[in-house]
């Protein structure tokens, strides 16, 4: 879950199940409030605002029907995970037809239950950035989160307004970390879709059956837990638009699905057998050469073809290091502010390293570095000191590529591959072979890291135990 865990509310007449769940999800960061009954948990509703309602279904008095029913009365929004015996399960199935999120049979699966709490959490957190994102200035600048005067931003930003009104594909290219989700809710602000939802899909962190359950939806009786017929992104995000991030991950039978999608604005749920239509407009986003991937049989070429009507390339941060100081100062104003510490200035020792450095991991990265400083700073400014090494000594870290060697004969993208690939190994083999720490490191997500790792075939080694030692970067 993000660092807002989440709000949650339990209404159970049974105490020792209250007390149960409360201790569960406090367990995994969550806050959790609790009622004995339906009159009381409708008053709290009223009085706070609550991410997911967990809600029995047997309850004295009012039904916990009725109450359901109630709550979507005072926030028609609200997610709500129905509590219920074996006997019950009829009775569930009636209200996830009436909107209800999902149901839990008691005794519950924690592990189901984690899950199933975590999702509605993030759906609540979706319709909420929504929201927050129809309210968003639509000045010609006026992206509160997209900071930059070079020349190569303001282009991207041009692009942008041109597009934005139109109904056709775009694909973002660029490095990791260098804004591509914040380009597309640029685009969606934009566009005459701005009050329906924008929805992100993170391509490459969902097996293939349960991705193409999400995006298509299932029928019910698809799969073995598949109880009640559920809606897919597609239906949720109609008339909307679809952010699939990491496009190039997506398996060859799921692109068939997506060509069609885009093709003819229909599809089928999973185990169904009607025709769907839809009024999405899908924006990709990729750090790979989707053409390379073409060559090589991964991606489909018509596929591909449809996604690249407009492209729009945004530029590594390294290409646009006059951007640095604004957004250096855009993100100590902001951590200042989330961890309520006076706005510090950045010192020219400090800011002559960052804009010195090379950034491989974009954006992302300079976050980070802005954040980690903030956190440790205990004067009135930022200096040298608090960047981390891989800042502040970049060319004793790397220092190894200079004697980099390779045919005469190699192509620009083969000659970076390689490149990338012994930069990727020489970091495992520093951090023991510690995804999770070379990772962090990189200043770049673990769910890009493994790609990486699997598109270059690198064998992942045991990790090594630190007492050891760790060889350095040659």
């Amino acid at each position: 879950m993000s660092k807002n865990k989440g709000h949650v509310l339990i209404i159970d007449d049974d105490a020792e199940i209250r007390e149960s769940l409360q201790l569960l999800l406090a367990s995994e960061g969550l806050t959790v409030d609790t009622a004995g009954d339906g009159d009381e948990g409708l008053a709290r509703i009223e009085e706070s605002l609550y991410d997911l309602v967990l809600l029995d279904l047997m309850l004295p008095g009012k039904s916990g029907m009725d109450v359901y029913k109630d709550i979507r009365r005072v926030d028609a929004t609200l997610p709500v995970v129905i509590i219920t015996a074996m006997g019950g399960v009829e009775t569930a199935v009636t209200a996830i037809k009436e909107g209800c999120y999902d149901f839990l049979t008691k005794p519950w699966d924690n592990d189901k239950l984690f899950v199933i709490v975590a999702n509605a959490i993030r759906q609540r957190h979706l319709l909420s950035e929504n929201a927050h994102l129809r309210q968003a200035l639509r000045e010609r600048y006026g992206y509160s989160n997209i900071v930059g005067k070079s020349e190569r931003i303001l282009q991207v930003l041009d692009l942008v307004s041109q597009v934005a009104p139109s109904r056709s594909t775009i694909l973002i290219q660029g490095e990791s970390g260098t804004g591509k989700e914040l380009i597309a809710k640029a685009i969606h602000l934009k566009s005459t879709r701005s009050e329906k939802p924008f929805i992100a899909v993170n391509s490459g962190s969902m097996p293939v059956d349960l991705l193409e359950s999400t995006l298509f939806g299932h029928v019910r009786g698809a799969f073995t837990s598949a109880v009640a017929a559920k809606k897919g992104l597609f239906e949720v995000a109609d008339q909307g638009t679809i952010f699939f991030d990491e496009i190039g991950t997506i398996g060859v039978d799921t692109q068939a699905k997506l060509l069609r999608v885009i093709q003819e604005r229909e599809f089928m749920r999973l185990g169904g057998i009607d025709t769907i239509k839809v009024d999405v407009r899908i924006i990709a986003a990729t750090n790979v050469d989707l053409a390379q991937l073409v060559q090589e049989g991964r991606f489909r070429e018509d596929l591909y073809y449809r996604l690249n009507v407009i492209n729009i390339q945004l530029p590594p941060l390294r290409d646009r290091r006059e951007d640095i100081p604004a957004l250096a100062e855009f993100f100590i104003k902001k951590y200042c502010e989330e961890n309520a510490k006076p706005q510090y200035r950045v010192l020219p020792d400090a800011l002559r390293t960052l804009m010195d450095h090379h950034w491989p991991g974009n954006v992302r990265e300079l976050e980070n570095v802005i954040e980690r400083a903030v956190v440790l700073c205990q004067k009135d400014a930022i200096d040298r000191s608090l960047l981390p090494d891989s800042v502040s000594s970049p060319s004793a870290r790397f220092a190894g590529l200079s004697s980099f060697s390779f045919p005469k004969e190699s192509s620009l993208f083969e000659i970076m591959d390689a490149i990338e690939k012994r930069v990727i190994l020489e970091m495992l083999d520093r951090c023991g072979w510690s995804q999770t720490e070379a990772a962090d490191n990189f200043h770049i997500p673990l769910s890009t890291l493994n790609q990486k790792i699997k598109r270059y075939g690198i064998e992942i080694k045991k990790k090594r135990d630190r007492s050891l030692g760790i060889h350095s970067l040659k």
